[in-house]
């Protein structure tokens, strides 16, 4: 099905919306716990809270080869549009929650029907979009997910005005309006892609641990995600510590500092992929690895350092070089996996990522506990060190597309 350049965009500008919406809604419940402590006691305990955070990443990471799997087998449109339905409706179901266990198994059904979209939508959108403008694209997408986790932040602020109850209804309500106009607006489109002789076409995910690339491909994910998520978790207690800053003024500077720079980093790297390339087929291999790279230095001196400069400075480049990174995810797996396996692909690259996620924010925070939270964040530079030089050395792709 051809489709005009306008349209192509169009679909990055509705699912844009809807990463902003899968982002947020899992998001407004880490900031809203002193909201809701008094209708549900048991949140008093930091214990149970952990635990209802925590049930929606394992959900979500054994869900996401699934969720890949069967992006990769059906239409695309129509599951996003169940997806946002659902998390949407649970979403605003939070707000008639009156007990612990009814909020975790929300909490866990929330899992299961946001996995189901990350790995159609990103799919959908390189298979919209060629060489020219893959990783802008799916740069540009990123971005929503970068300004919905920073709006769930303001849950709370929301609750403050009206209640965590009216809260959770109008951003459920929002995104199950914003579904019909999916319905409405949403096409599929399938890629064939190019099928070169000398390239087996990989049919099922047993093929993918076949290929020698994506074991590469899912620790250069890896060692993204798991800094991040440390970041995420964990950087505004190291802030507010080494600055002596309350964690209410922390937690914005953290947040927003990274936010920032993480969208001037998606976007430059999308563009630089694209058109790098277009001159190498390894193009978005040297794009990734320098934005891995910037990490690097980046993380050492989150762990090391102790002024207000040094903090700022290291949260910039780690934001610009996860940034650019985000960007070339999806379109690097292109070049190794077709059209039929990439939500697939992506999937069980999501699975890796949340796992390795939940993995170094326990351990971060045995860290936090003797006192060596900035050793533990610099010590995270060689998991990154050794991706890069592994992406480096066996990333070769024959083509910008399998």
């Amino acid at each position: 099905m051809k489709v005009s350049k306008r349209y192509a965009w169009f679909v990055v500008g509705l699912l844009w919306g809807v990463a902003l919406l899968n982002y947020m809604d899992r998001q407004m419940l880490s900031t809203m716990r002193p909201s809701m402590e008094k209708a549900i006691p048991e949140l008093r305990s930091a214990e149970n809270f952990g635990y209802l955070m925590a049930i929606f990443l394992w959900i979500y990471g054994c869900m996401s080869p699934v969720a890949g799997w069967i992006a990769d087998r059906f239409n695309r449109k129509w599951l996003i549009v169940a997806s946002l339905l659902v998390w949407s409706a649970v979403t605003s179901a939070m707000g008639f929650a009156h007990s612990f266990h009814q909020l975790y198994a929300l909490r866990a059904l929330m899992g299961i029907s946001e996995a189901l979209y990350l790995p159609a939508g990103l799919s959908l959108i390189v298979d919209y979009h060629s060489k020219g403008t893959r990783s802008l694209a799916v740069g540009v997408h990123m971005t929503g997910i970068y300004l919905g986790q920073a709006l769930g932040g303001f849950g709370a602020t929301v609750a403050a005005f009206y209640s965590w109850h009216a809260t959770f209804h109008w951003f459920g309500f929002i995104g199950i309006a914003y579904a019909m106009l999916l319905a409405l607006c949403l096409r599929e489109k399938r890629s064939a892609g190019p099928q070169p002789a000398t390239q087996p076409t990989i049919a099922n995910p047993r093929a993918l641990f076949r290929t020698p690339a994506f074991y590469i491909i899912l620790i250069y994910f890896a060692a993204a995600s798991v800094p991040g998520w440390a970041v995420k978790n964990w950087l505004p207690t190291l802030a507010a510590q080494n600055l002596r800053l309350d964690m209410s003024m922390a937690g914005p500077i953290v947040t927003i500092t990274l936010s920032m720079a993480s969208l001037l980093g998606v976007l430059a790297g999308g563009v630089v992929s694209d058109k790098w390339v277009i001159r190498t087929s390894r193009g978005r291999i040297y794009t990734s690895c320098i934005g891995l790279s910037l990490t690097i230095p980046s993380l050492l001196l989150i762990g090391l350092g102790h002024s207000t400069v040094d903090t700022i400075a290291a949260m910039f480049g780690f934001g610009v070089g996860l940034g650019i990174t985000d960007a070339n995810y999806m379109p690097i797996l292109c070049q190794f996996v077709p059209p039929s396996s990439r939500a697939t692909g992506y999937g069980l690259m999501n699975t890796t990522g949340v796992f390795g996620g939940a993995w170094i924010t326990g351990l971060l925070g045995r860290s936090t506990d003797e006192g060596h939270l900035g050793t533990g964040f610099a010590a995270l530079a060689s998991i990154v060190l050794l991706a890069v030089v592994l992406q480096y050395i066996f990333l070769k792709p024959k083509s910008n597309e399998l």
